[in-house]
């Protein structure tokens, strides 16, 4: 039934196309087989939310596909050599691999935290420098790249027919809004460089081209063909890399293999705070790490995934608030139900509409509004089959796998809060104040668990606890 179900879905997905501007019917190029590269982290400082988005975003995605019966091979890049790492190493008087070893391994510290799956391949830029150089030769004899004058080697945006195509920017309009430099190499501003000869102190390789390194634009061409093939199916990254740097990708990566590059190019959308896009000089940008401080990884997930990927996601507190109330919500559902199975029933009516939902263009918002149903139903029913639908679900989008008890009292408290011990220390009292037949002693204690945001629920079983 499962295969019948997930051939359907494979008839069914839909994904908005960022190369043909509209949502395409998905026809994966192998028949029950996706592969999907998506351009990953520069490794020389904290991952921010722009950062914490897109790992979200493709995890979901990758996870869905998945779900829906297909085999993925799922490539997210490192890169681990560029002008902003070098920079910071000498900055900080270390080597380049302890710069990039150190962030690497924080990366894999947040995307657990927020519960991302590990892709198939987590290539690093510094491996794959024989397979750029191969590439750059390509383009060399294909006529699309030379070496200037001052070393560096450049491919000629010129001489590409297609360019522009994914951004929709014209070379002219490009030209008009480009300054010329002064006493550059280029043949054309608009060119940019493949392999960046090596200067004084840097990191180098050798190279036909003389000794140097790669640059930014050539790492994800080699890297994606070598692991996925010269065409595949899906390539994603975050809107800001749009222009140029898949751009540039396309124009590499056709104009050495002479066919096409990626069949379907998906962007997630900027993240903002309060309304204003975020960014250093504004100082309202934030890591990670620093959003982790004042919330459950699980709700940071979920705020994520609240909205859909292609639109503006809006940073603030309020809204990370009210995500931890409706996660909380959900779990307050699923209490006493911690041990069911998780295993879907893809024929159930809240299945086939969070299908529905997710097979057009990867809808969580509408997937979201099905579980918030599936709830309401099961706090009417308290039905073990659908609590088990409820978890099944959600576990597809990456929530709801912990005990519901956990947590609800795993909440952080607020600034000045009751820390745990303390909570279960009142509640201690407040049961022996009743056992004692001292009512008024247990209300009390009940109404200063109550002011400091402490919810009770009382049952045969005991008194349980969480955070309003």
């Amino acid at each position: 039934m499962f295969a019948e179900a997930a051939k359907r879905v494979r008839q069914m997905l839909k994904i908005y196309n960022s190369l043909a501007r509209e949502k395409q019917d998905f026809v994966p190029i192998e028949p029950g087989r996706v592969r999907m590269y998506v351009c990953g982290m520069t490794v020389y400082d904290y991952c921010h939310l722009g950062h914490a988005r897109v790992l979200v975003v493709f995890d979901m995605v990758q996870r869905w596909l998945k779900a829906s019966g297909y085999a993925v091979t799922y490539v997210r890049n490192i890169t681990d050599i560029d002008d902003k790492i070098i920079r910071r190493a000498i900055e900080n008087k270390e080597t380049i691999g302890q710069l990039t070893g150190r962030f690497i391994a924080h990366m894999n510290e947040d995307a657990a935290a927020l519960g991302v799956q590990k892709p198939d391949h987590e290539p690093k830029a510094t491996e794959y420098v024989p397979q750029m150089l191969d590439m750059i030769g390509q383009l060399e004899k294909n006529g699309l790249a030379y070496q200037a004058a001052d070393g560096d080697v450049n491919y000629s945006v010129r001489k590409f027919a297609g360019y522009g195509k994914l951004s929709g920017k014209s070379l002219d309009d490009l030209r008009a809004g480009e300054r010329v430099e002064v006493d550059s190499a280029k043949h054309d501003p608009l060119d940019f460089v493949l392999w960046k000869h090596a200067k004084e102190g840097e990191p180098f390789w050798q190279s036909p081209w003389g000794n140097g390194r790669p640059g930014w634009h050539i790492e994800c061409s080699a890297m994606s063909s070598q692991l996925l093939g010269k065409h595949f199916d899906i390539h994603g990254g975050g809107q800001d890399l749009q222009f140029p740097h898949h751009e540039n990708e396309i124009a590499q990566s056709e104009g050495a293999h002479s066919c096409a590059f990626v069949n379907y190019w998906m962007h997630n959308g900027f993240v903002r705070v309060d309304d204003e896009k975020m960014s250093k000089s504004l100082g309202n940008f934030f890591t990670i790490r620093e959003v982790l401080k004042k919330y459950d990884a699980e709700v940071v997930r979920f705020f994520i995934l609240r909205a859909h990927y292609r639109s503006p996601l809006n940073y603030s507190d309020a809204h990370l608030d009210d995500a931890r109330h409706a996660l909380t919500r959900l779990y307050t559902a699923l209490k006493g139900f911690e041990t069911v199975a998780a295993a879907i029933d893809w024929k159930e009516a809240h299945a086939q509409r969070f299908r529905t939902a997710l097979d057009d263009d990867f809808g969580t918002p509408e997937a979201v509004a099905v579980l918030f149903d599936l709830a309401a139903e099961l706090n009417r029913s308290h039905s073990a089959t659908l609590a088990a639908q409820l978890k099944g679900l959600a576990g597809v989008l990456g929530l709801l796998g912990r005990d519901a008890q956990s947590f609800l009292q795993a909440a952080p408290a607020a600034e000045g809060g009751l820390a745990e011990a303390d909570i279960e220390r009142l509640i201690a009292e407040r049961a022996a104040a009743k056992k004692a037949k001292n009512y008024a002693e247990a209300d009390r204690l009940r109404g200063e668990l109550t002011a400091a945001g402490i919810v009770l629920e009382d049952s045969p079983a005991g008194t349980t606890w969480r955070r309003a």
